[in-house]
């Protein structure tokens, strides 16, 4: 397989991060060939009773997204 080649130092921090999702996106597209570790049914199961007693609040993932930008773009 041939690399693909990027001039990540000419991109900015967002474009990065955006870059970034699209590729995650795009991987995690087809269940078939990307399984989650098995160690993420015990984050989900620990997220889940945190949830359940009201210790934790869900977020819309565009609210989420935003919150996280505002965060990283201090850097």
């Amino acid at each position: 397989m041939e690399r693909v080649g990027l001039a990540l130092s000419e991109y900015t921090y967002e474009q990065k991060l955006d870059l970034l999702e699209t590729l995650w996106d795009d991987l995690a597209r087809d269940d078939t060939v990307f399984r989650s570790p098995d160690w993420h049914e015990e984050i989900l199961k620990d997220r889940t009773q945190v949830l359940s007693c009201g210790k934790i609040k869900i977020s819309d993932w565009e609210e989420a997204k935003e919150r996280i930008k505002k965060n990283v773009s201090c850097r």
